[in-house]
């Protein structure tokens, strides 16, 4: 496919009239062809105007109608083979291994959705039957199901060029609820947003849906975002980026005449506790499964272990000898664009002024290369420096030695909200474990034991969300299928005649749905 420079607004390829945008090769510091021209507030208004058109139609489309409209998008997507891998590793600096299980992720994401939209269950289904005869007052027919909010703005990911960008988990989630999506690409994979955009635009087309379901517009500046999140007929925004850009989305949304919902993702650190009892037994194993997590992918994730909490002992020195020792033998890592790089450069600069070096990567070979860094420091000159909290988006993390359990405790209601936190622990560390659970329970939205927090599977019970920065909104998860209820709101239909009622909600249960039905829910 030859890759035009062209928003897609419905099934129309256009031009852009501002300021265009380049992908930058990160590895070779070298721009991209073609150059991407930038939507205009007129772009907006058109794409909106055709979302919203497309909304009341696609919203009540049959479960399999709309399950097979998000299997479409994936056996495009597929369909798009290698030239779609090239392109992204060209605008990333992402190996092609990494961007091929993107792929499969993102795919799988589209499937999974297809499944829970058959499925039937986010619809909610609740039925109070009528009580005519209930004394004193008798009791109407009362009817609920959740419909799709509106039209959705998604702003595309820098980190996932395609699992949290164009056909990734906001929008895979918002089409899944029954919502027209209108993407702003990232400007720095222009290139893998179009073929994936029009991998959608063909699947939209082949399942003979609306137009307006889906469109794709770039922008370089502000104009475009501004004008998505502020125009009326959006009725929800999903974000993944830094904290100054979320919070901005968030204001421009609470600004409105109708303030909508921002599922921004932000900031996290994702703290890592190692237990005192873990860390005797197996303190240099720790430090290599650290490291290894630590230096993945540069460190571009936001999961990435950032901060290391633990008491001080001798088996906490074995730790931070142990990683690094291996830190030494990292190579620096291509980082996805210029500017991830400064900002990482800047962030590691600034933990120097607070913290000690207790190790760093090798130097880097080439452009835009992060080389990843190891700090530690006291819990004390934590609690006083806001600055050693500040995400440091690459390999760096910070090692906070605390004098005892207090303190620990302490350090960890200093916390802001983070999207993890990881407890390592053995069997004696149960006490100490539980007594901070319920602090922690209230920080992240995800707690895992033993393992690493870089890593999110796509599932039902999975939680990628948090307490503020992590997320804009805690109650809500980005990854796995219970991202759908973003996008959904309930409705109640009181003494409806059957033949007026949705087919969900009709007396003879036409779709076979587990409905609770006076309050008992049916098999």
């Amino acid at each position: 496919m030859t890759l035009t420079g062209k928003m897609l607004i419905g099934q129309q390829s256009l031009s852009g009239n501002r300021e265009a945008i380049r992908a930058i090769n990160p590895a070779t510091d070298t721009a991209l062809e073609p150059a991407y021209a930038g939507g205009s507030a007129e772009h907006v208004d058109h794409a909106c105007a055709l979302a919203w058109a497309a909304f009341d139609g696609y919203r009540e489309t049959t479960l399999e109608t709309r399950a097979t409209f998000l299997e479409s998008i994936a056996t495009h997507i597929e369909a798009l083979g290698d030239e779609l891998i090239e392109r992204a590793v060209e605008e990333t600096g992402l190996p092609q291994a990494r961007i091929q299980g993107e792929r499969g992720r993102t795919c799988g994401q589209l499937r999974t959705f297809a499944r829970t939209v058959r499925a039937g269950e986010w619809l909610d289904v609740r039925v109070d039957s009528a009580q005519p005869q209930r004394q004193p007052m008798p009791r109407p027919d009362l009817r609920q199901r959740h419909i799709a909010l509106g039209p959705v703005a998604v702003f595309g990911a820098s980190n996932f060029p395609l699992a949290f960008s164009v056909a990734g988990g906001d929008t895979a989630s918002a089409l899944a609820a029954g919502c027209p999506v209108v993407v702003k690409a990232h400007g720095a994979h222009p290139g893998t947003s179009e073929l994936v955009g029009r991998a959608v635009a063909r699947a939209v087309k082949d399942c003979g849906l609306p137009e307006g379901v889906f469109s794709l517009l770039y922008g370089s500046g502000q104009e475009v975002g501004i004008a998505l999140v502020t125009d009326p007929r959006i009725k929800a925004v999903g974000f993944t980026g830094s904290r100054s850009g979320g919070i901005a989305l968030t204001k421009a949304a609470q600004a409105r005449p109708e303030p909508i919902p921002v599922y921004a993702e932000m900031s996290s650190i994702n703290p890592v506790y190692l237990f005192p009892a873990a860390l005797e037994a197996r303190a240099e194993a720790l430090a290599q499964g650290f490291v290894a997590s630590l230096t993945q992918g540069a460190g571009q994730f936001c999961t990435n272990p950032g901060l290391v909490i633990a008491v001080k002992g001798a088996a906490l020195d074995r730790f931070i000898s142990e990683a690094s020792t291996h830190l030494p033998a990292c190579a620096a890592q291509t980082m996805l664009t210029p500017g991830i790089y400064k900002a990482y450069d800047a962030g590691v600069s600034a933990l120097s002024q607070y913290a000690q070096v207790a190790a760093t990567g090798q130097a880097a070979q080439g452009p835009n290369q992060g080389r990843a860094h190891l700090f530690v420091t006291e819990a004390k000159a934590f609690l006083t420096h806001e600055q050693l909290q500040a995400e440091v988006f690459g390999s760096a993390s910070l090692v906070v030695v605390c004098s005892d359990a207090a303190e620990v405790r302490e350090v960890s209601e200093h916390l802001d909200g983070q999207l993890t936190a990881t407890l390592h622990l053995d069997e004696a560390d149960l006490t100490n474990a539980r007594s901070l659970l319920p602090v922690l329970e209230r920080k992240a939205g995800r707690l895992l034991v033993n393992g690493w927090p870089t890593g999110v599977e796509v599932c039902d019970a999975m939680v990628h969300g948090g307490p503020f920065p992590a997320t804009s909104d805690p109650r809500s998860t980005s990854v796995g299928t219970a991202a759908i209820h973003r996008f959904l709101r309930p409705v109640c239909y009181q003494d409806f005649p059957d033949g007026l009622l949705p087919e969900a909600l009709q007396h003879g249960n036409p779709l076979s749905l587990r409905r609770l039905l006076d309050g008992q829910r049916e098999a």
